[in-house]
């Protein structure tokens, strides 16, 4: 059995952080377990090839959830990374940070040390964007983050001009001094390929004596003396192995399987894991609770006016950009599935936006519930607008589905359980309908295909709701951070309350959903992660 002084769970966004920044200095060995394989995937590096990731077994946990009466008794796709990486492998790559109020909640719920103020020099750590560094961007850190102007589809400017006619600001950087308004999204990305944090933190250290990087290794349980944590158990190809941990077991699994590893090693709710037949080495009522994810609506359009349906859906434009990305790393394969939106306040009396908002000007009518598959576009001009509030207030679940550690947790998103999520969902698909009748989109739209002229009344619209809305693929809190024992997993310093030697870091620790997307705030808590580790063994 091997021996380490950390052990990083779950090579993620922020399980490479962590693998890293521990292993840096050269004075600690670190070992990095990850469930899946090598990140070296044409369709991974290429930023197109998410429609390809969304649903490929090899590098995905293709989680689905329970059926969930808040849209409808549906079941939601939850797409998961399983590979180096992780999720940053796999996601839509946009970089948003949220916003300075979301951090500023989490230290007023009594993560002292989680403030804008105590965050942003963690997300400037992390970054290298490529317009340089200023007060709120970094210029010199691991992950790179780009500007896609230059390969910007023209009709993302015709999305701004509806969003200024709607008296809505044009923002040209949604991470900068402030994030409300319209304008174009960054992505992580650099020389027109995936910036996942296995490329931008592992593969600079993958040569350090001290780091360790086990792949297809799958945790089954966590180790324990008593109630100090200090081994893993997991399962490589088929074989069984220990690893001990000298000073302290991270587990960064994500928001998913971070919970379910902890209720496999006996740490969650006593009754629950008794039912499984699971001893139970520390009754913790949090673990599972708490989930958040944010929900979209999209509304698609016939265009008058070309789109990247017309580039992208013959065999010869798929040529031509497949040639133009190998020789250039340009165009259209270049970039993410969203290239325009914004975050905006949708009625009056809000001091902050609680919608973002996504323009793509591609559509895909016959795509599963989901997926926006590029390569395969309509055959006619198509574009669509999606939104999604910001901060939902409807609260799910993780629970063990049985206590065989390869089996699928079961997921109650709970989704659309509170009046005011409806009400914001409401008010997105009524803002869309807004962004239609401007000026400046009105000219380019020839139909509104998706829901359709013929859903126009409150009683419609939420109905239309329950029947397409879908996950953004931002699950959060499963392993909250908090002050409250009773009812949080970690404290302000990511330590699991009960057990010694074990902390959790990642997005499952979020005391709330940030607003935006996930990625870059799970990147800045592993870098701060890291930081807190280190302090805590130096002293």
């Amino acid at each position: 059995m091997a021996d380490y002084d950390f052990i990083v769970v779950g090579a993620g966004s922020a399980g490479c952080v962590l693998a890293n920044r521990l292993s840096e200095s050269g004075k600690y060995s670190v070992l990095l377990l990850e469930a899946g394989g090598s990140d070296l995937n044409f369709w991974i590096w290429m930023p197109i090839g998410y429609g390809k990731t969304f649903y490929k077994k090899s590098v995905n946990w293709m989680y689905q959830t329970e059926p969930d009466p808040g849209i409808a008794g549906r079941v939601s796709y939850w797409p998961r990374g399983k590979v180096m990486g992780g999720s940053s492998s796999i996601n839509a790559m946009v970089y948003v940070r949220g916003q300075p109020e979301d951090f500023d909640e989490w230290r007023e719920m009594g993560n002292t040390g989680w403030g804008w103020e105590d965050v942003l020099p963690y997300f400037r750590k992390a970054e290298t964007n490529d317009r340089g560094a200023d007060d709120w961007r970094g210029g010199d850190g691991p992950l790179h983050v780009c500007t896609m102007d230059r390969d910007l589809h023209p009709l993302c400017a015709d999305f701004i001009q509806a969003g200024q006619e709607l008296q809505f600001p044009h923002n040209p950087d949604f991470n900068g001094e402030r994030q409300e308004g319209v304008g174009t999204y960054q992505n992580t990305a650099r020389d027109g390929m995936r910036m996942s944090t296995a490329r931008a933190y592992i593969r600079p250290a993958r040569s350090r004596p001290n780091l360790r990087v086990e792949t297809h290794a799958h945790a089954t349980k966590l180790l324990f003396d008593g109630t100090r944590a200090t081994g893993i158990a997991y399962s490589q190809r088929g074989t069984m192995k220990e690893a001990r941990a000298r000073r302290e077991i991270i587990v960064s699994a994500g928001a998913v399987n971070s919970p379910q590893l902890l209720q496999l090693s006996g740490i969650g709710p006593g009754a629950a894991l008794r039912e499984h037949g699971i001893e139970v080495v520390q009754d913790s009522p949090g673990v599972g609770q708490h989930l958040q994810d944010h929900l979209g609506i999209d509304y698609l359009f016939r265009s008058r006016v070309p789109t990247l349906n017309q580039q992208l859906r013959p065999w010869y434009g798929k040529l031509w950009h497949g040639m133009r990305y190998v020789l250039t790393r340009r165009g259209p394969l270049s970039l993410g599935v969203n290239q325009a939106g914004g975050f905006v306040r949708t009625r009056p009396g809000l001091n902050k936006p609680n919608m973002q908002l996504f323009f793509s000007p591609v559509s895909y009518t016959k795509a599963p519930p989901g997926k926006r598959p590029l390569m395969n576009p309509d055959a006619f001009p198509g574009f669509l607008l999606g939104a999604q509030p910001t901060r939902p207030t409807s609260r799910g679940h993780i629970a063990l589905r049985s206590a065989d550690p390869f089996a699928a947790p079961m997921i109650h998103p709970n989704y659309l359980s509170t009046d005011i999520d409806m009400q914001d969902m409401l008010e997105g698909s009524k803002l869309m309908r807004r962004f239609a009748e401007t000026p400046a989109f009105s000219k380019l739209i020839e139909a509104e295909i998706a829901p359709g002229p013929q859903v126009q009344t409150d009683e419609e619209l939420v109905a239309d709701i329950r029947n397409r809305a879908g996950t953004v693929f931002h699950p959060v809190s499963t392993c909250r951070m908090g002050p409250d024992r009773s009812t949080d997993v970690v404290d302000q310093r990511l330590r699991v309350y009960g057990i010694d030697g074990l902390r959790v870091a990642d997005a499952s620790v979020f005391p709330t959903l940030t607003s935006g997307n996930t990625n870059a705030p799970v990147v800045m808590l592993g870098e701060k992660a890291a930081d807190l580790i280190l302090k805590d063994q130096a002293s």
